[in-house]
């Protein structure tokens, strides 16, 4: 595993290790003593995938305290256009956004630490994101900021949105738990 990028303090860009024979390749997707030697304190609770449509957005979700978590994030199949939005107000890059693609042939993935917006549009058919959590899932705790109110430029015209994802608040409304 390497660290490719910091886009924002804590956020990390890193590729995972794959090794190829002719039988195909196999792909190390955590190791927590890596993981903690480069800064990422990480302690998995659940895992889960999705598969997604071309053109389908998903987010930006998080989970506020106590429940907050960080995550690691992947695509193992297709392309997806990862996006995600600083939520910590101590933060010098709050409220900025970051993009970046993952996908099955880049091995990309990203430790997005608590306090950040996530979501992501998939540009192809049938992408598959995958996803470590630090925390489990908790209804209670789940919120997330409407997916085109906060000054990015998603390059699609026409979206496929959830209809709870289209009526989550908007980033202006939002008040930040995540002080740091």
């Amino acid at each position: 595993m390497r660290i490719l990028s910091e886009p924002m303090p804590g956020l990390r860009l890193g590729v995972f290790p794959r090794f190829e024979d002719r039988r195909g390749d196999f792909v190390k997707l955590f190791h927590r003593r890596w993981f903690e030697e480069n800064g990422m304190v990480f302690d998995p609770r659940e895992g889960f995938f999705s598969t997604s449509a071309l053109g389908v957005i998903r987010g930006m979700h998080f989970q506020v305290p106590p429940a907050h978590h960080a995550k690691i994030v992947t695509c193992l199949s297709g392309v997806v256009l990862d996006v995600i939005l600083d939520l910590r107000k101590s933060s010098p890059t709050f409220g900025l956004v970051e993009s970046l693609e993952l996908s099955e042939s880049n091995r990309h993935f990203l430790f997005i630490p608590s306090g950040f917006a996530h979501g992501f549009l998939s540009l192809t058919e049938d992408s598959v994101v995958h996803y470590l959590t630090g925390a489990e899932h908790s209804p209670k705790h789940d919120k997330g900021i409407r997916w085109n109110s906060f000054g990015f430029k998603w390059p699609v015209s026409n979206p496929v949105v959830s209809d709870r994802d289209s009526e989550l608040p908007l980033f202006s409304d939002f008040e930040s738990p995540f002080l740091s």
